[in-house]
């Protein structure tokens, strides 16, 4: 793949729409458990985030049923934090009011990540990322883990009273979104060969994918889901979004997307498409999302 059909190094994820059925349910564990806070909540559409980062939007949902435990979706959203104690605090929040949907932790080597479910099904991550110059890389691939990390263990030496008490005003954003696919054949030829991701992992059936050398913006898995199809209409997830740094970034890829023939639709501040297997993905120029 050429410079020119990669994309832009400033590359970011966006906020993630999960539809619910119990809107309230699901508001109350972001906000109360993660910590994120309730930035807009009007016509059934609740926005969490921090500052004024989104991260999470719930559209209320509730005449749609459950997707099968083997279809395509969501994996897990990935909430980044800017510091251990912040990961800690939201760690602990979450942990104490809902110890029910803790689901297991690990040291990646890049990261410290802590995993959970939320009511609803949807896989939550929790982390932080140690400093670049930190990473090793071999012929081109990040060295990834996957290390037991004691979770009590993490909340003694990282929580602090201070880092509980503003927690809410910390910043925080979507790091990653791994999906879970039917084959990863397919999903390299359309977030590498045609997105215009890096590969930057491999692990049998998990593909990890990032722009600018970040260790990944995406993946996708068929740990779950091996040999899905299309999804239909269902709770769970809704919409991904990529931000790219400028207007020609988005012009490039759109072209770029066209050209290999994927369906795209713009309606002049974001264009949309659906993966193969009908995971839609907005992505944005910054500032106009």
């Amino acid at each position: 793949m050429q410079t020119q059909d990669l994309l832009a190094a400033d590359t970011g994820m966006g906020a993630v729409t999960l539809r619910v059925a119990d809107l309230d349910r699901m508001i109350a564990y972001y906000r109360d458990g993660v910590l994120l806070t309730l930035l807009s909540n009007t016509g059934g559409v609740a926005v969490l985030g921090r500052g004024t980062t989104p991260i999470v939007v719930l559209e209320h949902a509730p005449v749609l049923a459950h997707a099968g435990a083997h279809e395509a979706g969501l994996f897990h959203t990935a909430v980044l934090f800017d510091t251990r104690a912040d990961l800690a605090a939201a760690l602990y929040s979450v942990a104490t009011r809902y110890p029910q949907t803790f689901t297991g932790s690990a040291d990646h080597l890049v990261s410290n990540a802590f995993y959970f479910t939320d009511p609803e099904g949807n896989g939550v991550e929790l982390y932080w990322d140690r400093d670049r110059t930190e990473w090793s890389w071999t012929h081109g691939m990040v060295d990834m883990d996957t290390k037991y990390v004691d979770p009590n263990a993490f909340l003694q030496e990282h929580l602090t009273s201070t880092g509980l008490s503003d927690a809410g005003a910390r910043p925080a954003r979507v790091g990653h979104v791994h999906l879970s696919v039917g084959d990863v054949a397919s999903a390299r030829a359309f977030y590498v060969d045609q997105l215009g991701f890096a590969t930057t992992a491999g692990f049998g059936e998990a593909l990890f994918v990032s722009a600018g050398g970040y260790h990944h913006h995406m993946a996708m898995n068929t740990w779950n889901s091996r040999g899905a199809g299309r999804r239909q209409l269902a709770l769970g997830l809704g919409l991904v979004r990529i931000e790219v740094p400028g207007v020609d970034d988005l012009g490039a890829l759109t072209a770029r997307m066209r050209d290999h023939g994927v369906q795209t639709a713009d309606d002049g501040r974001t264009v949309a498409f659906e993966d193969p297997w009908a995971n839609r993905i907005e992505v944005t120029a910054a500032g106009r999302g």
